[in-house]
């Protein structure tokens, strides 16, 4: 499968802050996307039927009886590992993940941790596509998770960047630039991103550089 160029732009580019939560574990605090906003995402940039998930091993590693609670109730303490692949026309990546479940009923916490297995796993398939998907909380210093208004500035940047690259690939005198830089998708993403008149012709200078040589 080849990526539009609209997708590469949104999948390279940066993680809205707004959509980082955060929670505590083991004494430190991580940050997440949750589940329903990586499913989300995926929809809206592969499509409702442009990609796919399959659940490849799904198993409990753990059950055992526990208190639960300030009141010391008994109950149950349930984990499973999870293995999920997700395919995008021909690209396939799996993700692993691990969910743990407590309740005073066995079968909820058992629903609880397959649920937050899969979920797991889900995520870090698709984490491998880019940062839309978490890949940016990787990062310790967290540099592509910005503030919805610094979007447009970085939205700019990176699609200069991509253009500057696609027009080197060619070769000179290669006709096929022409037809790339007037394409209705590339004219779309330079209205969209609202290029001043400067970057356009800058832009234009390079290919038309490239075509002469």
């Amino acid at each position: 499968m080849t990526f539009s160029n609209e997708q590469k732009a949104i999948l390279d580019g940066p993680l809205i802050r707004t959509n980082v939560k955060k929670r505590t574990q083991s004494g430190r605090q991580l940050s997440y996307i949750e589940s329903w906003f990586a499913i989300a995402e995926a929809n809206r940039i592969f499509g409702f039927d442009g990609w796919s998930r399959e659940t490849l091993d799904l198993k409990c590693v753990a059950e055992k009886e526990r208190e639960i609670g300030t009141r010391k109730e008994p109950g149950w303490g349930v984990t499973y590992t999870c293995r999920v692949r997700v395919t995008i026309g021909g690209v396939i990546r799996d993700g692993c993940g691990a969910g743990h479940g407590i309740d005073r009923d066995l079968g909820l916490a058992h629903e609880s941790a397959l649920k937050e297995a899969e979920s797991d796993a889900a995520k870090r398939a698709l984490m491998t596509f880019g940062n839309q998907f978490g890949l940016a909380l990787y990062d310790k210093e967290q540099s592509n998770v910005v503030d919805e208004a610094e979007l447009p500035l970085e939205s700019h940047r990176l699609f200069m960047d991509e253009a500057k690259r696609k027009i080197d690939s060619f070769m000179p005198c290669d006709p096929a630039l022409a037809d790339w830089w007037n394409s209705p998708e590339q004219k779309k993403l330079r209205r969209d991103l609202d290029l001043s008149q400067e970057d356009v012709d800058a832009l234009k200078t390079l290919v038309i550089k490239r075509m002469a040589k």
